[in-house]
């Protein structure tokens, strides 16, 4: 255990020692869930779900992470199934159903912010589908793709020129950028009801450009309309779990070889849970 405490992968761990790795995993595994079973998670009232790949082209996992603490308090396989029922107020997530869905039988309490990065992301790929669709005619697009993703401020001055002569030379690629620069204003806007009339007024103006990826967009706002309203009364953002990404990162790097998604779950609770362990650290 003070092995990996110190980064070292299992499998190095199991050569230094001369055992089987497996060995390795089942004394790890021992500590770790007689930590968990001492942990307390009632009093958390705000909770953040998201999803990360287990390993390249294999299941997801679902994180339940405290946003007091920003310590993972659950792991499970799959979109969220099996979160345990404590009194959770608050609750910051990404937009698939199975999410939504589980929210409301596991926290029918709870209210629901979208994740601002996530909602975000949707928009930008709505951005680059109208640019695509135009560059098929327009070879002047090549290569443009950022120029119109990045915040106008953090382009170059070549980059500035040349975007504002093809959202004046392109109309429809025009109005989506001016559509995708609006639709931000809104995490501004000081409070539900603001919230509310900007975001109709920005639907009903994508309805009346009809273009195909932003009408999409606009009903994917509409479905998830209270959740992405509701970030502008809790401010609740994903900054704060850059930390949490970066370790389950190195949870994949110290237990690559592992056979089962217990032991990469397990990985993710030792170096984000926050757990105190009182395994013997000497022996006589």
């Amino acid at each position: 255990m003070a092995l990996i405490e110190r980064e070292m992968p299992v499998n190095r761990v199991a050569e230094i020692l001369g055992v089987y790795p497996q060995r390795v995993w089942t004394v790890f595994n021992h500590w770790l869930e007689k930590a968990r079973k001492a942990d307390d998670p009632s009093a958390i009232t705000r909770l953040w779900v998201d999803e990360t790949s287990s390993r390249k082209g294999h299941k997801n996992v679902t994180l339940g992470v405290d946003l007091e603490t920003t310590r993972v308090i659950h792991v499970c396989e799959g979109k969220g199934k099996g979160v345990p029922k404590i009194q959770i107020t608050q609750l910051s997530m990404d937009l698939p159903p199975a999410f939504i869905a589980g929210a409301a039988e596991s926290f029918p309490s709870a209210k629901i912010t979208v994740d601002r990065f996530h909602v975000v992301k949707l928009l930008n790929e709505a951005m680059d589908k109208v640019r695509r669709a135009e560059r098929i005619e327009h070879d002047e697009l090549t290569g443009h793709k950022y120029t119109f993703l990045r915040n106008r401020q953090n382009i170059s001055e070549k980059k500035e020129k040349a975007l504002s002569e093809m959202i004046e030379l392109y109309p429809t690629l025009g109005t989506a950028y001016r559509l995708k620069v609006l639709f931000n204003d809104l995490w501004e806007m000081p409070g539900k009801e603001a919230a509310t009339a900007f975001l109709t007024n920005w639907c009903d103006d994508v309805e009346k450009a009809k273009i195909p990826a932003f009408m999409a967009f606009s009903k994917t706002v509409r479905a998830h309309w209270s959740g992405i309203i509701h970030f502008v009364e809790t401010r609740i953002t994903n900054g704060i779990l850059e930390g949490i990404n970066s370790k389950v990162q190195l949870a994949k790097r110290r237990a690559r070889g592992f056979r089962n998604i217990k032991n990469f779950i397990n990985m993710i609770y030792f170096l984000c849970e926050k757990m105190k362990f009182d395994y013997p650290l000497y022996f006589t």
